[in-house]
């Protein structure tokens, strides 16, 4: 075969060569993700299309979680109101307090994070687990989380209710609404927000959990008037 033969079945082949490549790339990707939602088993589940409803507690188990942020804290005796509100308002990485984030949006912190759209299988969401699934810090950190709720009317008067481990803040539809500071364990209804109104149609919480040594892990819900939860909510996390 003559040298220009042998170029004329180089060039042929080339695409070919391309597209096993493309697909080795794909299937690794997609080997990495199948490995990523194997790990957060068995305290989470890959977010499926289509809104999801509280369960029958009321409680809101779909949420964006953000892989930890590095904030070193030997303990959480000093998590006052004052030191939890600076280390939760400061600016860590663009768009904080802005857009909701896409699942598997990275973001520019002190490093390159990455934001999971998540359901929880237990009604509290296991923050300790999520960080150690990935390989992430589980102690000295701060993790974000975004949900967004779609209420079928506006409901005037509900309080959002919240347990979290160590100290936190809540934010719905970008007002500070409730915040747990102190060392503290994970309790139901720990705190209630001031009576708040449920817009009719979309509404965005979104919260930080500061932690230092131990479990971290928090649990949300609204509760009427009557004190009685509210469950026919749909959630969603665009």
């Amino acid at each position: 075969m003559t040298i220009a033969g042998i170029g004329r079945r180089a060039w042929r082949s080339a695409p070919l060569l391309a597209l096993g490549m493309l697909a080795g790339l794909a299937s690794g990707a997609v080997g990495q993700e199948a490995a990523t939602t194997t790990a957060l088993a068995p305290h989470f589940a890959r977010v499926t299309p289509g809104a999801t409803t509280p369960d029958s507690d009321g409680f809101l188990r779909r949420w964006l979680l953000l892989e930890p942020i590095d904030k070193p804290n030997r303990s959480n005796s000093g998590f006052t109101a004052t030191y939890v509100r600076q280390a939760l308002t400061t600016d860590y990485f663009p768009g904080q307090f802005g857009a909701v984030p896409r699942d598997g949006q990275l973001v520019k912190a002190a490093a390159p994070l990455r934001w999971y759209a998540l359901d929880s299988t237990a009604f509290d969401v296991k923050l300790f687990d999520f960080a150690k699934a990935l390989g992430k810090p589980t102690y000295g950190v701060i993790f974000w989380a975004v949900t967004v709720v779609d209420s079928p009317r506006e409901m005037r008067d509900v309080r959002l209710a919240v347990g979290s481990n160590s100290a936190s803040m809540w934010w719905l539809n970008g007002k500070e609404t409730v915040g747990l500071f102190n060392d503290r364990r994970m309790v139901m209804d720990d705190v209630l927000s001031d009576r708040v109104t449920l817009r009719k149609g979309r509404n965005v919480i979104r919260g930080a959990v500061i932690n230092g040594p131990g479990l971290s892990d928090f649990c949300i819900r609204f509760v009427g008037a009557n004190g009685r939860p509210i469950t026919d909510l749909k959630i969603d996390v665009r």
